[in-house]
């Protein structure tokens, strides 16, 4: 990270510089480390620049020239995410910065960071990744600006875009810099993006750039050829929601490394050009990634200070990547791919006995093991011919998939020795369950809360109500309640007092006021009081985030007739009260819900019973605080003055005269 410390390892100059957003945290969980140390096992020299003063190029110069390239990364988080809540408010801190610390990364940071590259040494490539530049590598809609932005590789002038986890196309695209000959032609380099004008010789390209209604018949491409897909280009997505919705359509569905082909779209007189999705690591070669020697640790230079997102994973080991859930308003699959990779025993043993050795405040508890999900350890398709076939969007959605393999034993026999490892006093799952996986197997259940729970476990219904529950692509309520009586009775014979916290999203697309009311209704009816909620937040590239823009469902095919709307709740006040929903039990909340409930016809549901959803009567000094008062409004319609218990409000009981 400094001159002194390039002294010091005898080097005059780093092969490799990579920039990111986040503090430099030299761990297996961390972008950043992981690219360097796989560049350092290649016999490259990295240096790490890390949360730079963007304010001039000085700071992208204070390890010289690196002699490769520059990497850019806007760190583990998408700085935009990062910075900025779903309603667009700026956040005070950011974890993955020392003391909790706020404002140490620009908005879109790739940007920034590429350009301050190339004024601090101009010939030197740049290559860009991390999840932001990742999810951004075809033209997307930018819900902080609302609008459609063209490729970030476009706007960050950078030579190419590496997307998904990395390192096999960073190794290549370093190993063919540093022969002095220049990158090549990166279009034939899985898992990277760059600017083209047209296809490699000997490319067939496939059409896509019309809606299925609107298109000519299409003419198949020769077997024996390379295809690309055209997709419509930046003009057309911009000017023509459907074909938005249409091309992220197209872009899922390009997703399976094993059958994915290359995709084009045109942006202006250039086009970007995205290989097909690299492959997955294979178990050997995911262990050789996280055996690498890491520090497991920040770099001493923070001294003492905190770094929220390192003291979160720090007891904590991941044993997969990937996820084959396919969620829609989820960005995983597009990042890190469907088809799940998992480590061996003995990797992520070794890495157990690594965190106990290590001391440095390790109390005997492992935070958790797992990755994007918890119970998908191992699983994947059991025919390796419909695996290479497959387009679907989901293996769990509608249903399980015939072909998946759902059998947990490796992760219950993993389980057994994580917690024999000598030292190891508890081994807790942190991340969250997929439930319609779980109830597959009794015996993982079964497991999972006798040895593994620390008082909560995280589930992720997201919705009660069909409507939404479809577009999410999750399954239908009835399986929660399944693993629900399953968690139950094992709880109860573990002789165990545990509880399930489920994990809800307010105004995600097709979500209607009703639709959130019933939520509220089935979180009250089963004991459900969530503090910690999450207003759907369309990020780049997921299919929610199409829905949310265009009105259409990219989950089937988008036709400019035929196809059904998507209402999505947009307006600020309409998100705050599908929000409110969720939070029923908080007073701040009465006064929009009651002025929702009136307006909804469903007056019934305010009062003091058990059926009613709020109550009359509003505690002194509470319902003030909204966002009504804030935009200078006394009291909005929102916040109406607050009431004194016992004064109950004029609401009409709906079918009675009076008041309640």
């Amino acid at each position: 990270m400094t001159r002194a410390e390039m002294t010091e390892l005898g080097w005059d100059s780093c092969d490799v510089v990579i920039v990111s957003g986040d503090a430099y945290v030299d761990h297996p969980s961390f972008g950043a480390a992981v690219i360097g140390r796989v560049l350092e096992a290649q016999g490259f020299r990295v240096g790490i620049i890390a949360q730079p003063d963007w304010s001039s190029a000085q700071a992208f110069m204070a390890l010289g020239r690196p002699n490769v390239f520059f990497g850019v990364t806007a760190g583990n988080m998408d700085s935009l995410v990062n910075r900025y809540t779903a309603d667009r408010r700026i956040r005070s801190n950011d974890a993955y910065t020392p003391n909790d610390e706020g404002g140490k990364r620009p908005d879109r940071a790739v940007l920034v960071y590429a350009q301050r590259c190339r004024e601090a040494f101009k010939d030197v490539p740049v290559v860009i990744g991390g999840i932001e530049a990742s999810l951004r590598r075809l033209a997307h809609y930018d819900y902080w600006s609302d609008k459609v932005r063209r490729s970030v590789l476009f706007d960050a002038k950078a030579d190419a875009l590496v997307y998904g986890n990395a390192e096999r196309a960073l190794v290549e695209i370093a190993h063919r810099l540093a022969t002095g000959k220049g990158a090549g032609d990166l279009r034939l380099v899985r898992g990277v993006a760059v600017v083209t004008h047209a296809p490699p010789e000997g490319w067939a390209v496939l059409d896509e750039t019309r809606l299925p209604d609107e298109a000519e018949e299409r003419v198949r491409p020769p077997r024996d050829c390379q295809v690309v897909v055209d997709l419509p280009s930046f003009a057309d997505v911009v000017a023509d929601r459907a074909l938005y919705a249409h091309a992220a359509r197209i872009a899922h569905l390009e997703s399976n490394p094993l059958n994915g082909r290359a995709l084009m779209q045109r942006q202006g007189d250039k086009a970007i050009w995205i290989a097909p999705p690299p492959e997955p690591l294979t178990t050997a070669e995911l262990d050789g990634v996280f055996d690498l020697p890491y520090a497991r640790a920040p770099h001493p230079s923070y001294g003492g200070a905190k770094i929220p997102a390192w003291e979160m994973i720090r007891h904590s080991v991941a044993i997969l990547r990937g996820c084959f859930g396919g969620c829609s308003f989820c960005s995983i699959t597009a990042h890190e791919g469907r088809i799940v990779q998992s480590r061996s025993e003995d990797s992520i043993l070794r890495e157990i006995a690594a965190i106990r050795d290590r001391g440095d405040g390790f109390t005997g508890v492992i935070s958790d093991l797992g990755g994007a999900s918890a119970n998908m350890y191992r699983l994947g398709c059991s025919s390796p011919k419909a695996e290479a076939l497959c387009r679907r969007f989901s293996c769990l959605y509608p249903d399980v998939c015939k072909n998946l393999n759902t059998d947990h034993a490796p992760l219950i026999r993993l389980y057994e020795k994580a917690r024999a490892v000598k030292g190891v006093k508890k081994v807790l799952i942190g991340s969250g369950v997929r439930f319609d996986l779980a109830v597959k197997s009794p015996a993982y259940v079964r497991a999972l809360v006798a040895n593994h729970v620390g008082g909560y476990l995280k589930i992720a219904p997201e919705h009660s109500e069909p409507g939404p529950l479809a577009l999410m692509m999750k399954p239908g309520i009835g399986e929660f309640d399944r693993f629900r009586t399953m968690f139950s009775a094992a709880v109860k014979q573990a002789g165990k007092e545990y509880y399930l916290i489920p994990y809800v999203i307010a105004a995600h697309p097709g979500t209607t006021d009703t639709d959130m009311l019933n939520l509220a209704l089935w979180l009250k009816k089963n004991g459900f009081r969530v503090d910690q909620v999450q207003t759907f937040l369309p990020a780049p590239m997921a299919l929610s985030s199409a829905m949310y823009h265009s009105g259409y469902n990219p989950l089937a095919p988008v036709k400019r007739t035929g196809s059904a709307g998507v209402a999505t709740a947009k307006g600020l006040r309409q998100r705050r009260l599908h929000k409110a929903f969720l939070r029923y039990h908080d007073a701040e909340n009465w006064p929009m819900l009651r002025e929702a409930l009136i307006a909804m016809g469903r007056s019934d549901l305010i009062g003091a019973g058990k059926a009613h959803l709020v109550p009359a009567w509003q505690p002194r000094g509470t319902g003030l605080g909204g966002e009504g008062q804030r935009a200078g409004r006394k009291h909005g319609p929102q916040n109406p003055p607050a009431l004194e218990r016992g004064k109950p409000t004029q609401v009409p009981r709906r079918g009675k005269r009076g008041t309640v």
